[in-house]
């Protein structure tokens, strides 16, 4: 299902005074909250424990601790005009009922809510991963449908999710959708961390040599992003922001293990015997009812397995956006930050 559909709501906007995020303590909500609050913009952060209450507090953000499907976030919500809604389960394996709970039930919950206290304009962080069915996706635009047999249950829930969100707008609550992939960059505590401790432990092989593109998403570019979204973007509409030119996907993974001064495995995989151990895999966890764990999914491999590029067109048209760090200066800062933690 496209996402190109008639707007209900285009609000005229300017920055938000006072902002509601979700997964506040998250790496993408960490990053939403430096960025927002060197702007001057008040944050009130949802987080889940004691210790992300403490991470927001020390970014400058006013915590609220709860969970995303309490019915007590509305008086929490009372007063702020913008809602970003970050959190998710973003689970990349079999999945579960845990994770259409969050991510399915948790939008419609916390937007809902958002509705009801007067929140003006929404962001909702989705994926790339919307589309990905296990097939390349070559400068692919936002209007692309969605695939009628999704690679997995978070490509699955992450749909469903833009579909509950975007049903929600209203003419008084433009909603819209900000689509990244591979995110990366300072402070990650996702990609980077995994490939390192894949390389560490022996596990890491390239599928098909790696040689095919991917688009890629700086934390920089992706905070960048949302507020150009929240500033100028149409209700009812997705956004791809990316670092502007795809890269080969073996290059590019080199040079983030580089900077933690690892070098990239040689070991490889045929992309043929992965896919069919993923299919496999999918379906013996289906008739196992999970208790059987294979070691890929079909997630798994349309996610990282073969090329995904994405079209920024529509961003820098509507949105203005420009990317506001290049791959190189990421990938320079990542070097520097693991030699000062080195010393």
């Amino acid at each position: 299902m496209p996402l190109n559909v008639p707007n209900n709501a285009t609000l005229a906007a300017e920055l938000p005074k006072r902002l509601f995020l979700t997964g506040g303590s998250g790496y993408v909500g960490r990053n939403l909250i430096r960025h927002f609050t060197r702007i001057g913009v008040e944050i009130v952060a949802l987080v889940r424990n004691d210790l992300g209450a403490i991470t927001v507090e020390r970014l400058g953000a006013r915590p609220v601790r709860s969970e995303l499907l309490s019915g007590s976030l509305l008086s929490s919500m009372q007063g702020c005009d913008t809602l970003i809604h970050a959190a998710a389960d973003t689970t990349h394996g079999f999945g579960n009922a845990q994770q259409a709970q969050i991510n399915v039930e948790g939008t419609r919950r916390v937007l809902e809510t958002a509705r009801a206290a007067g929140v003006r304009r929404a962001v909702h962080i989705s994926t790339d991963s919307v589309l990905i069915a296990g097939k390349p996706l070559i400068g692919v635009e936002e209007d692309s449908p969605f695939p009628k047999k999704p690679a997995g249950s978070y490509s699955r829930t992450k749909g469903e999710a833009e579909r509950v969100a975007c049903s929600l707008a209203t003419k008084d609550f433009a909603v819209l959708i900000v689509r990244p992939r591979f995110v990366w960059g300072r402070d990650d505590t996702t990609a980077l961390p995994q490939l390192v401790g894949a390389v560490s432990s022996g596990k890491f092989a390239w599928i098909g040599e790696g040689k095919y593109f991917t688009s890629t998403t700086h934390i920089a570019n992706l905070c960048e992003g949302v507020e150009r979204a929240l500033e100028r973007g149409s209700s009812r509409q997705a956004y791809f922001i990316t670092d502007s030119e795809p890269v080969q996907f073996r290059e590019f993974v080199t040079a983030l293990l580089e900077t933690q001064g690892l070098t990239a495995p040689t070991k490889n995989i045929p992309r043929s015997l992965v896919r069919t151990m993923a299919m496999l895999g999918d379906s013996l966890y289906k008739i196992t009812r999970g208790k059987i764990t294979p070691p890929v999914s079909l997630q798994d491999f349309a996610t990282m397995g073969v090329e995904v590029t994405l079209s920024t067109v529509k961003a820098r048209n509507e949105l203005g956006y420009v990317p506001v760090i290049t791959r190189e200066a990421g990938l320079s800062e990542l070097r520097r930050n693991a030699y000062a933690e080195a010393l």
